[in-house]
Parts: structure tokens; C-alpha cells; sequence
């Protein structure tokens, strides 16, 4: 499955229809929290997470998620991303760092590599 985690609903619902259209099993969460309390997080093979929400960020959330040892390859989209928030992003493991708007074909690419780690 690949996960979603963006709080703006336009941009999660786009997402959600471009994933499903391309045959992939998704699942989609306004908050990081609501991620984390979902249920088993070992069956997201793919996660797609904003860096900006209110509460959790996409960074804190990346964190948890590597203190827990729980290694899902993360795509973050931004649309107020820098270079310092790259770096940090791709050090924990970040598997890409796309700034909105992106381009989808890119995404889907990024989506497969994702899925072919796990």
C-alpha cells in the first residue's frame, strides 16, 4: 500500500486519484497523527508525505518512524521546501524531495523505485 500524508485536501485528493488511476493500492490521512494511529504500519511499502502540516511535520513524522524502526521509503512534496531541508530530509532516508508543483510522471517514477526497495 502507499500512504499519503497531506493536510491540504485538494492536493491528497489529486494525489489519491492519480495513484489509484495507476493501479496502485493507496491510502490517504490529513495529519501525520492520523497516519501514526491508523493501524500496522508495516504493510505501507510507499509514503508520501508533505513537510508543512499543522501538528507533526512530515520531518517529525520521519523521524518517529526511524526511531521506531520502521523503514518506509518516504517521497516528500513541499511548496516551501530549501536545500537545508533537502539535505536533513535525504539524510534520515528520504528516498526524493519533489517541490510543488511537480511533475507526475516524476512522482510515479519516485513511486516505483519506492516500491521496488521493499
Amino acid at each position: 500500500m502507499i500512504a499519503i500524508v497531506e493536510d491540504e485536501e485538494m492536493v491528497r485528493t489529486a494525489l489519491e486519484r492519480l495513484l489509484k488511476t495507476s493501479g496502485y493500492p493507496v491510502a490517504a490521512f490529513v495529519s501525520a497523527e492520523a497516519f501514526l494511529s491508523s493501524g500496522p504500519l508495516r504493510e505501507v511499502r510507499c509514503l508520501i508525505a508533505d513537510i508543512r502540516m499543522p501538528g507533526m511535520s512530515g520531518l517529525d513524522l520521519q523521524s518517529r518512524l526511524n526511531d521506531e524502526g520502521c523503514p518506509i521509503p518516504i517521497i516528500f512534496i513541499t511548496a516551501h521546501g530549501d536545500e537545508r531541508m533537502r539535505i536533513r530530509a535525504m539524510r534520515a532516508g528520504a528516498t526524493a524531495f519533489l517541490t510543488k508543483p511537480f511533475d507526475r510522471t516524476v512522482l510515479l517514477e519516485h513511486v516505483q523505485a519506492c516500491l521496488e526497495l521493499t
